[in-house]
């Protein structure tokens, strides 16, 4: 028998190479195929539940990395809480209704969308969006996502909008839905106000104006008296095409405010703090300071409007003006700014809005009736100009908002909406008491985002002038014109959307929804003929919103308050704020008990992703590269709370640190092919020093990486595990372990300790691994012969996390070899040195001998270790003598080892003995003999 076929070498089918883009879907395809989501549910049916509730994804276009990163930290979240024992069930879901798929819908059929009959757009709209969710659906799984996709939940679900029904339903019912008249956010491309979470800001170039506004019988004003008629109240705007629609002119009550008396006569009324601004912007030279003065006396005056004759500008006061920029007296446009709307409804201002829902002048302005209002900008500045009010005018470039679904610039427009009380309803209140006491917000600064978010919102605009949506069902009262949401008639639609969908506002007649015996008391109506439908829907935010209810409170496994939300931080506006107003609304509590959220995906130069700038990329391109694994071991290693960058480069790294991975499992495993742990497993008290030692690391790993998982510390539970690979077991024990397994008796005990340890080893390495490497802890798992309650198990995902005996910890062992370890560290130097002289080869040639004092804990340390050292410095022989020196510093001496050459382990020994295999060391002739034994 050669020499070679005497060694213990590993044996595995576990391959080296990973080639995960092609082993992976069949994988999932397996999990499919024997039901494993179902199984793992089913082992822990009688269990405590964890409920992390997915924020539904929009049905549109392809996934991209933020889905990515938000999914698999989801998954990573469910796996670890599962292999705790909890009952996991993840439901996926869906965001279906909205603008984005009426925009692609808009694509497709161009302009006739304004005029398409409703029931044929919601038709087109619901099959582009059930299109997606599959594509979609598959894509997720490809990530390796595990979860009931067979039955997730979707917006368009009519179950779904019936859930969303009865949370609006209970809002009514407690009067916390009003309709009322209010400036918005309209996008006039899809003609239909936007909120706040739907708006972004970009550049924008616009006309700055000073525009000068005459005051009207200025000598009947206090401090004006004296001054002619040439007095001005000067405002400044970068929207001259609001200028149309201005009603007002707000001042603030305790600002100074500067009377200037400029070279041509006129009086210019500026704040004092802008006043030398002002001046410089306008060009304005050779001025004097008349006079000082407060506003408060001018509370109700007049001016001029500057453009409309028969209309003039009321004098208000407000402490939303600033001194940040302008004059200090702002252009009040009650049609067109939500400031502006306030203020004019305390004064009783109307609200004047002569612009359409297309964005255009309506006949209320003729003059420019028909025109775009951005378009008209210039033609307003150049009749200021002829009018002689224009003091200034240049073209700035500024922060502007944009609708987030047309990419155009918005516009401010006062219209009907429907509007949920926050403020006056108590909501807000209770919701920032829910952020403040009932919830967990991780990390700690999303409790401060999502508070200040809420305490300065009033209310909320649930209405949108779409067709793709969830109707709001309310009526309008023929004779008086008045709209009514009453819940009686929620009530009805909820039947009818149980049987038929929301589609049925369109398709039924009005009689169908109104309840028996229905009397609108202001004006005695009761019959359908009486009353019309209207036609806004809900807020998508709202539905998605509603979740709580549609899925939380309406799915027998699952349950209310969820244990966790987990979004993007951009979602403290939107998914975040809409869920909690929703149902501290409707059932005066929060709806998660805990709050996660993480950054965005940047390029390796830390820029947003965009298509013009050709620096996406794609998850689906990265995972046929690398496989879905090596993004998950990405994922796991960056610090989530951040906004984070990734490239090719950055995944060719985790590609490395993976391949360690993988190595080491193949090692381990290798290491076990003749080991069955229901025989050949050593009690603790019987292992090997240096063994203990690796147990007791295991030990402190378990602990280290279960508080990190369980603080959702994902980056560190990499870092734990990564650092344990690299230093622990590459650098360490794996290095000083091999003659042990390769090269001893394949039975003696001492080779046992080790697979022992190993063993140990591979089981908690695979389950810790498992909620991040979801297919390669899989491939481990077969080669594992688990005991105990997973005994048997045909997958990973199906056991449960690692357990750690008492006395797998010991303390005072582990000091003792991390001092060992130390010394093998300066060992390792006066090696280094022999090599570099080529006395030496590889270590295994050297001798080593220690000197230190005879009287010092360090030797009697070395004296107890004797057996170990020369495992531990992978030398053929240690050397104890004694240092005359009065310290306890150990003198360290290296010399290639004196004697003859085992050819089967290499170590240099006295003599060699004769087997059939040749000649051999002693303690390799032993292990040659077993296996002739072991033969016969």
């Amino acid at each position: 028998m050669d020499l070679k076929d005497t060694l213990n070498l590993p044996e595995t089918d576990f391959p080296m190479r990973g080639n995960l883009a092609n082993r992976e879907p069949a994988h999932f395809e397996q999990w499919d195929k024997q039901g494993l989501y179902s199984q793992i549910l089913e082992s822990r049916k009688d269990q405590p539940s964890f409920i992390l509730h997915d924020g539904p994804p929009y049905a549109n276009g392809n996934i991209h990395m933020g889905h990515a990163l938000n999914k698999i930290l989801k998954d990573m979240v469910v796996r670890y809480q599962t292999l705790q024992g909890k009952r996991c069930p993840y439901v996926p879901g869906w965001d279906c209704h909205g603008l984005p798929i009426e925009q692609q819908i808009l694509k497709k059929i161009g302009d006739r969308i304004h005029d398409m009959d409703p029931l044929e757009l919601r038709k087109l709209c619901h099959e582009y969006a059930l299109e997606w969710i599959e594509i979609q659906k598959s894509q997720f799984k490809r990530l390796g996502i595990l979860g009931d996709w067979d039955n997730p939940y979707t917006t368009v679900n009519p179950q779904y909008e019936v859930g969303i029904l009865k949370v609006l339903r209970a809002l009514v019912s407690k009067g916390l839905v009003r309709k009322g008249h209010k400036a918005v956010h309209w996008d006039p491309v899809f003609r239909t106000a936007l909120a706040e979470a739907e708006i972004e800001y970009h550049p924008k170039k616009s006309p700055s104006i000073f525009v000068a506004m005459k005051a009207v019988a200025p000598e009947k004003m206090v401090h004006l008296e004296d001054l002619g008629p040439e007095v001005y109240f000067v405002i400044w705007t970068t929207t001259p095409w609001t200028m149309p629609a201005n009603l007002g002119i707000s001042l603030h009550p305790e600002f100074d405010y500067a009377v200037v008396k400029a070279e041509d006569g006129r009086h210019f009324i500026v704040a004092e703090g802008l006043r030398e601004t002002f001046l410089q912007q306008c060009e304005l030279e050779n001025t004097k300071v008349v006079r000082t003065c407060k506003a408060v006396d001018w509370d109700r005056a007049e001016a001029h409007h500057p453009i409309l004759e028969d209309k003039t500008s009321l004098i208000m006061l407000g402490d939303h003006v600033t001194l940040e920029q302008g004059t200090g007296c702002v252009h009040t446009a009650p049609g067109h700014g939500a400031d502006d709307f306030m203020i004019g409804k305390a004064y009783g201002l109307p609200v004047f809005c002569p612009v359409d829902v297309k964005g255009c002048y309506s006949e209320e302005f003729p003059l420019m009736a028909g025109k775009f209002v951005f378009d008209a900008n210039p033609e307003i500045v150049e009749l200021l100009r002829e009018k002689g009010l224009l003091l200034g005018h240049k073209i700035i470039e500024h922060e502007y908002p944009f609708s987030w679904r047309s990419k155009k610039p918005i516009i401010f427009r006062a219209t009907e909406q429907w509007f949920m009380e926050l403020a006056e309803g108590g909501v807000r209140e209770s919701a920032l008491k829910a952020i403040d006491e009932q919830v967990q917000w991780i990390p700690q600064w999303g409790q401060d985002r999502i508070r200040a978010m809420v305490e300065r919102r009033p209310e909320w605009c649930l209405s949108r002038q779409r067709h793709w949506g969830v109707p709001i069902p309310s009526i309008r009262s023929i004779q008086s014109g008045e709209s009514i949401l009453d819940a009686r008639i929620i009530e009805r639609f909820v039947a009818l959307v149980a049987e038929k969908g929301t589609d049925a506002w369109y398709s039924e007649p009005l009689s169908s929804f109104l309840p028996e015996g229905f009397v609108y008391e202001p004006t005695g109506e009761s019959s359908a003929e009486e009353f019309e439908k209207e036609f806004d829907i809900l807020d998508v935010w709202f539905d998605s919103g509603a979740s709580h209810t549609a899925v939380l409170q309406q799915r027998d496994e699952l349950s209310f308050p969820a244990d966790l939300y987990l979004e993007g931080s951009d979602q403290h506006r939107g998914w975040f704020q809409s869920a909690l107003l929703t149902s501290v609304g409707a059932f005066e509590t929060a709806p998660y008990k805990g709050v996660l959220t993480h950054g965005f995906i940047l390029d390796a130069k830390g820029k947003a992703m965009s298509k013009s700038m050709g620096n996406v990329i794609s998850p689906l391109d990265l995972i046929k590269e690398f496989g879905a694994d090596i993004l998950r071991l990405w994922v796991a290693s960056i610090d989530y709370r951040n906004d984070v960058g990734i490239s090719k480069e950055i995944m060719k790294i985790t590609a490395d640190a993976y391949r360690t991975i993988r190595n080491t499992f193949r090692f381990q495993v290798g290491n076990l092919f003749d080991f069955d742990p229901q025989a050949d497993l050593l009690p603790v008290e019987s292992l090997n020093p240096l063994d203990r030692w690796a147990l007791h690391q295991i030990a402190v790993l378990v602990k280290d990486v279960t508080e990190a998982y369980g603080n959702y510390e994902f980056h560190r539970v990499f870092h734990l595990l990564n650092r344990f690979y690299t230093v622990t077991l590459s650098s360490r024990y794996h290095d000083f372990l091999k003659d042990r397994l390769y090269t001893f008796r394949h039975d003696s005990e001492d080779r046992r300790s080790a697979q022992t340890v190993i063993y140990h080893h591979l089981n908690a390495l695979t389950r810790l691994w498992s909620p991040i490497l979801v297919f390669t802890t899989d491939e481990v798992w077969p080669h594992i012969k688990a005991s105990g309650p997973d005994a048997g198990l045909k997958s990973v995902h199906l056991a449960h996390w690692p357990q750690v005996p008492a006395n797998w910890v010991h303390s005072e062992l582990n000091n003792e070899v991390e001092t060992l370890l130390n010394l093998r560290d300066k060992v390792n130097e006066k090696l280094e040195e022999l090599r570099s002289q080529k006395a030496i080869g590889k270590s295994i040639d050297a001798a080593v001998t220690l000197l230190v004092n005879g009287n010092t804990p360090e030797k009697a340390l070395l004296e107890k270790y004797r057996e170990e050292l020369p495992e531990l410095f992978i030398v053929s022989q240690v050397i104890i003598g004694s240092s005359a020196e009065e310290d306890a510093t150990i003198q360290i001496q290296a010399a290639p080892a004196e004697g003859v050459r085992c050819p089967r382990c290499w170590r240099t020994v006295a003599i060699l003995t004769s087997t059939r295999s040749g000649e051999v060391c002693p303690r390799c002739a032993e292990a040659i003999a077993s296996l002739a034994t072991n033969s016969n």
